[in-house]
């Protein structure tokens, strides 16, 4: 991050909420002004707590607002300018309590009121414990937010202030800043579409403690998502389980397991998208009866598996896509690549699909690189180098916004 950065020169308030996540915003605010970025901060009361507003005064070179008014001197602080003065307003850590106050306007803080008053972009980072977390009022909050044009910067999961393992823990303040940067330097070609994307593997469980999977890293789909967000799109990407995290904040994460949720999860998305992508690596087969017990080898000295075929999603949606929606679908073939691949999307109703091939180094499953083939429904095919997997999205959205292009 540096003076190049697309936050070089934006106003960005910065609200600091009162949980122990509140340290990470001293370097956040660091990072931001790196990026070139003006920053004025905002506490609350139980923020100070944390962090002291002398630490962040220091570290932004402004005096940091807590109250409405200095009680020395009775100077207002006015939630209007500082709302008419950021272009982009960001609370991390975003509370329980803060998001609750947030989503029903209950303007009893200079950080509530200021957001209420803002016309600038607003990001949230939440940060609290897994069970507040998961609780259905917080998830009620988040999506109240999120349809009034809020961004969401997911928490991540791991070890929280309570010893207890799970989702809560705010975004590094890395993540956050290029969430920033990514969507202040976002491309307008895709704006106003909503786009669908699968990515990673599926697991289809033999026990509760065994599952048939691949070697699908999910970094394909998750690239193009950030790519299309990037682009003005709002996403949302359908996940099977894998490591890497969405970025952006135009793209909306629904983690699902085994197939039938992924086609679940697909088919409440589908109908609303204007491009569907599909990029995950689905399980042919599952179990045809997942045991209730861990199977032990001890008494099952031999176990013969029978698999039943699950759903075929590309298929399914593509049977059900309307005139005007675009659907790619991937392929990954290990000999006749090409024939395979365009039967492959004449079958499934594909405008595109995009062929992989395993007998190239550098591409397929678990790299950073790739090496594809894009073929259109007129039967044109383009072969393209070894590159980045963003790049190589890149190419991908290319070619779909072309064909769109072409078609209308």
């Amino acid at each position: 991050m540096t003076a190049t950065s697309s936050l070089n020169g934006k106003h960005v308030v910065l609200g600091i909420t009162g949980g122990i996540a509140a340290y990470k915003s001293a370097l956040l605010a660091r990072l931001l002004i790196k990026a070139g970025a003006e920053v004025q901060v905002i506490m609350t009361p139980s923020a100070r707590e944390f962090i002291t507003p002398l630490t962040m005064s220091t570290l932004t070179g402004k005096p940091v607002i807590t109250e409405f008014f200095s009680a020395n001197t009775g100077e207002w602080h006015s939630h209007v300018d500082l709302g008419l003065w950021a272009d982009y307003f960001v609370v991390a850590p975003a509370t329980a309590c803060t998001l609750a106050k947030m989503s029903t306007g209950v303007a009893d803080n200079m950080l509530v009121t200021s957001y209420l008053s803002t016309r600038g972009k607003v990001f949230v980072a939440p940060a609290m414990d897994l069970d507040m977390m998961a609780h259905p009022s917080t998830a009620r909050n988040l999506a109240v937010l999120q349809a009034d044009g809020v961004s969401i910067i997911e928490a991540a999961a791991g070890e929280l202030a309570s010893h207890l393992c799970g989702k809560g823990r705010m975004a590094e303040p890395a993540d956050i800043v290029s969430a920033l940067e990514a969507y202040a330097s976002r491309g307008t070609s895709l704006a106003g579409k909503h786009v669908l994307i699968t990515a990673g593997p599926t697991r289809e469980r033999i026990d509760p403690v065994r599952y048939i999977g691949n070697f699908s890293t999910g970094k394909m789909g998750y690239a193009i998502a950030e790519e299309a967000a990037a682009r003005g799109a709002q996403v949302t990407l359908v996940s099977g389980p894998v490591s890497v995290r969405a970025v952006h904040p135009a793209i909306r994460v629904v983690a699902v397991e085994s197939a039938c949720e992924m086609l679940e999860a697909a088919e409440q998305a589908f109908d609303n998208a204007d491009i569907a992508i599909m990029a995950a690596a689905v399980a042919d087969y599952a179990p045809a009866i997942m045991a209730e017990r861990k199977i032990k080898r001890e008494h099952t000295p031999e176990c013969t598996l029978t698999l039943k075929s699950n759903p075929d999603i590309a298929a399914t949606l593509g049977a059900r896509k309307r005139d005007g929606q675009f659907m790619a679908g991937f392929a990954l073939e290990t000999d006749n690549e090409r024939a395979n691949a365009l039967d492959k999307m004449k079958r499934k109703h594909l405008d595109m699909i995009v062929l992989n091939s395993l007998r190239d180094a550098g591409a397929g499953f678990g790299t950073d690189t790739n090496k594809v083939c894009i073929c259109t429904a007129d039967g044109d095919c383009r072969e393209y180098s070894l590159k980045s997997k963003a790049e190589v999205a890149a190419d991908i959205l290319n070619a779909i916004e072309s064909c769109i292009a072409q078609q209308s």
